[in-house]
């Protein structure tokens, strides 16, 4: 956290290549000093200023620096900064007036959940088991981040070893980072493992921000921290250089606060790695700009089936049932569904990460050295460590040690039970009904954080397509009081595109993100 305690003091100010940088002014982001409001900017119209001299990259970081000077203190969901960001800044600018710019994010400022690996910075998983040293290399998608010129800001707290630890976690909370709050609330969760990036993204602390996803760990934090956040088709983004639970579910993908900043993120994230074989599949035709297949029209015509998941919460009854009336008056025809096999899904799916999460973690960690370099090691660590058991245990960690090897007859027939079974919960409820793509409530209203009760989730709706590994998007569409609650598109596999042109037009029809107000509490 020295990089930002450097921050601290708004009278700094930044010299760069022989240039002053003026302070930026640390209160809303309506007041960002940039002459417009920053919260509600897209990276096209942030694009378009650059391009017409407006605004520059270094202008913009800056900006983002002083935002998380003044703000992450509420919050705490940054755990270290770049100290290259504000030279990558001047680069992309330089490049600018050269003429020669990157594509659509170029000079944009990009934060990445610390369980992505960049040679820059340390990547700790959340652990005080994995040293502050750097690896060796970044991951396959940063070399892609920063080949499409974007600046890296730095990277945000998460829910320790992407919330794969205990049984009774708290989401938010890290052995490094402390515990994140949610912006709009502060005494409420920010829901799962990568909840650092998406209250990072809701606090207007960066444009856009990467997080990872198993089952849910994208799309939750996207819903409780009214942002978007897209899970891509597994395979579409390569995981090379993120520390990983399973090869089977994990994906990384973009969390933004417009559907537009997501699509463009994801177009530069997205492509073939050689060292991770599920990037392999994706198809020739798949498209190279999932923004440009934006447009306000998409929902008229489609079949959009609606997994209600009613009866739990009724503020989510009521969000999703004004969700419904959205997609009508657009255009869409709605069907009621309710998704199979879920019992069945579940039954299979946590056994089966349980061996994929000590094999390959212990094949990462060989890339790791200096630090405990196996599974076993690390609940040797934290039996050991002050602060790693001080919230809750390591129940996960401690079954996973003892889990079925991966050539297990059992192991291998839970996995291909869930993996079926979760694509057949999608495709057949498609097929079957002639629809386009699925929506269902993302999150419940965030709970009150709670060592002593952990994680109270009342309903999600990830699992079919985090099992299945097929896309999933999840876009604000109400609140309860002032806690936000999401709705999820999902369809088949590879079908990222549509399910971003149906959150695009329903974002556009019903916009309902609202810039948080970092309230204390409410009370009981």
């Amino acid at each position: 956290m020295d990089a930002v305690n450097r921050l601290r003091s708004a009278a700094v100010l930044v010299v760069l290549a022989g240039s002053l940088v003026a302070p930026v002014p640390a209160s809303a982001a309506t007041e960002s000093g940039l002459g417009f409001d920053l919260d509600a900017a897209t990276i096209p119209e942030l694009q378009q200023r650059m391009d017409h001299g407006g605004l520059t990259a270094v202008r913009l970081t800056t900006a983002y620096l002083r935002r998380i000077d003044a703000v992450d203190g509420k919050v705490h969901s940054v755990v270290a900064l770049d100290p290259g960001a504000l030279r990558a800044a001047a680069a992309s600018d330089a490049r600018r007036r050269a003429h020669h710019t990157l594509g659509q994010l170029d000079g944009i400022p990009v934060l990445l959940k610390d369980n992505i690996d960049t040679h820059a910075q340390p990547a700790t998983a959340g652990s005080r088991g994995l040293p502050r040293s750097r690896p060796a290399a970044d991951a396959a998608l940063v070399d892609r981040l920063q080949s499409g010129g974007a600046v890296i800001l730095g990277k945000t707290n998460l829910s320790e070893w992407a919330n794969f630890r205990s049984t009774h976690a708290t989401s938010g909370w890290s052995g490094i980072g402390g515990q994140t709050n949610n912006p709009y609330v502060l005494d409420r969760n920010p829901c799962g493992s990568s909840s650092g990036s998406g209250a990072a993204v809701a606090a207007t602390l960066a444009q856009v921000a990467i997080g990872t996803e198993t089952d849910g760990s994208i799309v939750c934090p996207a819903g409780a921290n009214d942002v978007v956040g897209e899970k891509p088709t597994l395979g579409l983004v390569s995981r090379t250089g993120v520390v990983p639970i399973s090869a089977q579910q994990d994906t990384a993908g973009p969390m933004a606060r417009h559907v537009v900043d997501a699509a463009v993120t994801l177009s530069v994230l997205q492509g073939r790695d050689p060292a991770d074989p599920a990037t392999a599949a994706i198809p020739a035709g798949q498209p190279r700009d999932y923004a440009a297949l934006l447009h306000p029209g998409a929902l008229r015509g489609a079949r959009i089936g609606v997994w209600r998941l009613a009866g739990l919460d009724a503020d989510v009854d009521r969000v999703v049932g004004d969700a419904v009336r959205t997609l009508t008056a657009r255009g869409a025809t709605v069907v009621d569904v309710d998704l199979p096999y879920q019992d069945q899904i579940g039954a299979a799916e946590s056994p089966a990460l349980l061996t994929e999460f000590k094999r390959d973690l212990n094949a990462y960690l060989t890339h790791r050295p200096g630090h405990p370099a196996t599974l076993d090691e690390l609940i040797a660590f934290d039996r050991r460590d002050p602060v790693e058991l001080s919230k809750f245990g390591q129940e996960l960690f401690e079954q996973a040690a003892v889990a079925p090897s991966p050539s297990d007859p059992t192991y291998r027939q839970q996995r291909a039970t869930a993996t079926s079974l979760a694509q057949r919960s999608i495709d057949e409820t498609l097929s079957r009904l002639h629809l386009d793509a699925i929506v269902a409530p993302t999150n419940s209203p965030a709970w009150k954080t709670d060592y002593a009760a952990g994680d109270a989730f009342v309903l999600g709706s990830s699992t079919p397509a985090a099992v299945a590994g097929y896309p999933n998007v999840s876009v604000p569409a109400g609140f309860a009081g002032p806690l936000p609650i999401g709705v999820s598109f999902f369809a088949g596999r590879w079908a990222d595109a549509r399910v971003l042109a149906f959150a695009a037009a329903f974002e556009h029809a019903a916009p309902a993100r609202r810039a948080p107000a970092f309230l204390p509490t409410l009370g009981s």
